[in-house]
């Protein structure tokens, strides 16, 4: 029986709260039942790029995109089904806008904690955050020309969002952390940040 030396890509991941086979519906759970939590409380201001920081540090990149797509569908559907979002071109073309923001987001979280160092540190999911929230509020305001809402792109409400995204983003990597402590799902020794 041959070893590999070579690292498994689960070893470039920064969250580990469960074995790497529950991951993927970890994650959904976590980011469909914060997205709910988000849509309800903040309506338009949900954190997709904490979103995206978490789902890019805890899987690889194509499972990681569809969960963050399953968050903006549980987002989408809380903002028409019950928070009654008008139906029209301009609100559901935004919906998108807002789904491919969070998608780029999403790329770009997994690239950047792929190039930086191996530590599992806060530090480098703060600058991933800092990162994905530039990368998706770029790809908003590039649609602005298209759907207009160039007045929600000033310097207070980028700030006042960009916290949120980090006060978000802390709370996400609290509750992955409690969960690799607490180990309900008998994995004893799992790595996190």
């Amino acid at each position: 029986m041959a070893l590999s030396i070579q690292p498994s890509h689960a070893d470039s991941l920064r969250l580990h709260p469960v074995t790497p086979r529950l991951a993927p519906m970890f994650c959904f759970g976590l980011l469909a039942a914060s997205c709910a939590l988000a849509s309800f409380a903040l309506a338009c201001a949900t954190p997709f790029a904490a979103f995206a920081v978490v789902a890019a540090a805890m899987l690889p990149l194509r499972p990681a995109l569809l969960v963050v797509t399953g968050a903006w569908l549980v987002n989408q559907t809380i903002g028409f089904g019950a928070l009654h979002y008008p139906i029209n071109g301009s609100t559901i073309a935004w919906g998108f806008a807002i789904g491919a923001a969070a998608l780029l987001s999403t790329a770009i979280s997994s690239a950047v904690l792929r190039t930086l160092p191996q530590g599992r540190t806060p530090l480098l999911l703060a600058v991933t955050l800092v990162v994905a929230y530039a990368a998706y509020e770029l790809a908003l305001l590039a649609a602005t020309p298209f759907l207009g809402g160039e007045g929600a792109f000033t310097a207070a409400i980028v700030t006042r969002l960009g916290l949120t995204s980090a006060a978000w983003l802390t709370g996400l990597v609290a509750a992955c952390e409690i969960v690799r402590l607490l180990d309900p799902f008998g994995r004893k020794g799992a790595m996190s940040a």
